[in-house]
């Protein structure tokens, strides 16, 4: 874990939870793709810096997830290198206390403010084109967050974020982290035609060809939604629903997977609603979800 691995002449990834992307952009200067979860990891990031002479420039992020996000202020605070950020990423960013606000749907409690959803804050700035390293390509990835975006360096080597997950992953946790059901079917459908000399996801193995996992990744999406459907033939309850899928996937509820699957589960049910599969009624001062009548 942490080493660094070199995929063409200038651009390298550290192997780590959330790879870190470094791009040689200069003799002896190199930018970063993401920043690590926390200060650990930006410590055995920068290590790699020491050892081979190089000054970090730049962080670029792909989206404000604190595994991604978490090494940018210890980075920022010995190096003074510039933060960018895309689209409402950057409130995510320099607000971290939006995140479990968001999965919470209020002020969140004590239990979902740790450093697993809220990084520490930095300076951030707006992710512009004229913020890219020369030669640099930024590449929509919506769906997983907001504005998530990949990175396509000089070297044809694309950094695609959490846009998809491994197969181990995906039968270990089933209900991957959404926020637009939608945009992330759309987002895949792109990616599974992409040509690339090199593809980084985040959280799977590097590869030249993404698109049998996409392929695998949107059958797994279109597999919750069936499951999510079929738990909704008779009208239930957001929390008996959420139990439900807990127990039908055999998965282990605390306090950030009831925040982390209850907002999927919630992006699902409107997804559902808007192809026409389900629909919200309102029972007894209830707010329900039921099929919708074919």
């Amino acid at each position: 874990m942490y080493e660094l691995v070199q995929v063409a002449e200038h651009t390298y990834y550290v192997e780590s939870p959330a790879k870190v992307g470094v791009v040689e952009v200069a003799p002896g200067e190199v930018v970063l793709i993401d920043s690590g979860g926390d200060r650990s990891a930006a410590k055995k990031v920068r290590a790699h810096f020491d050892a081979h002479g190089w000054c970090l420039r730049a962080i670029y992020l792909t989206h404000s997830h604190a595994d991604h996000t978490g090494g940018c202020r210890y980075l920022q605070s010995v190096t003074g290198c510039a933060v960018y950020a895309p689209g409402a990423e950057q409130a995510f960013t320099a607000w971290t206390w939006l995140e479990p606000t968001y999965l919470y749907g209020g002020y969140p409690p004590a239990e979902l403010r740790h450093k697993f959803l809220v990084a520490q804050s930095f300076e951030v700035q707006p992710l512009t084109p004229e913020a890219l390293p020369e030669g640099w390509e930024t590449i929509d990835l919506p769906g997983h967050f907001f504005h998530m975006v990949g990175y396509r360096t000089p070297d044809d080597v694309v950094f695609i974020a959490d846009c998809l997950s491994s197969e181990a992953t995906l039968a270990k946790y089933r209900v991957s982290f959404l926020y637009d059901v939608t945009a992330y079917l759309q987002t895949l459908e792109r990616v599974a035609q992409m040509q690339a000399r090199i593809f980084v996801p985040a959280h799977a193995a590097v590869t030249g060809d993404i698109a049998p996992l996409a392929r695998i990744n949107i059958e797994a999406t279109h597999q919750v939604a069936d499951d999510l459907a079929a738990l909704c033939e008779q009208p239930i309850g957001f929390d008996d629903l959420l139990a439900r899928v807990f127990t039908r996937y055999d998965l282990r509820m605390t306090y950030e997977q009831h925040a982390l699957v209850g907002s999927t589960v919630r992006s699902y049910l409107s997804y559902l609603a808007a192809e026409g599969r389900i629909k919200p009624v309102i029972q007894d001062n209830r707010w329900l979800w039921v099929q919708a009548a074919r």
